[in-house]
């Protein structure tokens, strides 16, 4: 069941990739007693991600933060190696803290997997955009197969 508005973000084990190496970081550290913007996407390094999503979210960090954003975190389907590089190809700093969901356990958690398989990708994350304040999901957006508008910078902002 995908993740709805007044649900909490599951009790996990993520890993954020970081210019020093793969650190390990639980759900209730990154989103605890904070508001935090989090974006999924389908993979690093692909068109729409590298092109517009992830740095959409990097031109708005200000933005973002003035509206109450504590934390933006971006989060796909990939290793944290590649997570650290693909922030680093992208220079995202310290404004996007880079989520790696290697094994896709958070992001069936979350109940927004994206079966490609058949286009030998293997289970990646839907493309959305959530909020959370304290652990529980206060705005939720996934796009529809093929689009960017509703987990798009922008479009969070607005909701903020």
């Amino acid at each position: 069941m995908t993740i709805k508005v007044g649900d909490s973000i599951p009790s996990m084990k993520l890993t954020q990739g970081t210019p020093e190496g793969p650190k390990e970081i639980s759900t209730e550290e990154l989103f605890g007693g904070k508001t935090v913007v989090l974006f999924g996407v389908p993979g690093a390094f692909t068109p729409t991600c590298s092109a517009k999503h992830l740095p959409g979210f990097v031109t708005q960090a200000d933005a973002l933060k003035a509206k109450g954003a504590d934390v933006i975190a971006c989060m796909a389907v990939n290793d944290a190696f590649v997570m650290s590089a693909w922030g680093k190809d992208q220079g995202v700093g310290d404004k996007v803290v880079m989520i790696a969901d290697g094994s896709a356990a958070f992001t069936k958690a979350l109940g927004l997997e994206l079966d490609l398989t058949g286009r030998g990708l293997g289970v990646r994350s839907q493309r959305f955009a959530l909020v959370a304040k304290d652990g529980k999901v206060t705005h939720v957006a996934v796009e529809a197969p093929g689009a960017f508008e509703v987990s798009k910078a922008e479009a969070v902002l607005a909701a903020l």
